[in-house]
């Protein structure tokens, strides 16, 4: 018996473990401190929302939400640096709160660094708010780095 995986829309589709080589190339590519294929492959065994944005067959940026209790988070969410700024983040970011909706979210938050300007302002365009600061959050080059976080309401 074998799975039929759906294509979501234009090129998003579910992250499957073949992919992680490719994954974990472009998180390399864009963070001092990235995830390790290990983290990718728990996220898809224990069932996270992985998805990844596809364009001729190569994964240009992925996305993993964390969807239970009436909640979303936002894990993580990547474009490659060849593909940035051409509006591949709003997309995916987009399709991310599709699924958190479909599964009854009410919220949906996320953590970001407070100097990645680029984020925060698509983060901001989607309709999150900031909501607090997380201190020392995010490893870096001379210790570590305080995070801002967002959320967003589905709830009127």
């Amino acid at each position: 018996m074998s799975a039929v995986i759906e294509q979501s829309f234009e090129g998003i589709f579910p992250m499957q473990e073949e992919d992680l080589d490719e994954v974990i190339a472009i998180e390399e590519s864009v963070y001092p401190f990235p995830w390790t294929k290990g983290i990718f492959h728990d996220c898809l065994l224990v069932g996270y929302s992985c998805w990844v944005y596809k364009c001729d067959e190569e994964i240009i940026a992925y996305v993993v939400l964390s969807i239970a209790a009436g909640e979303a988070h936002i894990l993580t969410l990547v474009v490659h640096p060849e593909f940035q700024g051409q509006g591949y983040a709003r997309k995916i970011l987009h399709h991310a709160l599709d699924i958190a909706r479909e599964r009854k979210a009410e919220s949906v938050y996320l953590e970001v660094r407070p100097t990645n300007e680029r984020a925060i302002s698509i983060y901001h365009k989607a309709g999150f708010n900031e909501i607090g600061i997380r201190k020392g959050y995010y490893p870096a080059e001379n210790g570590r780095e305080d995070a801002l976080v967002m959320a967003l309401s589905f709830i009127d």
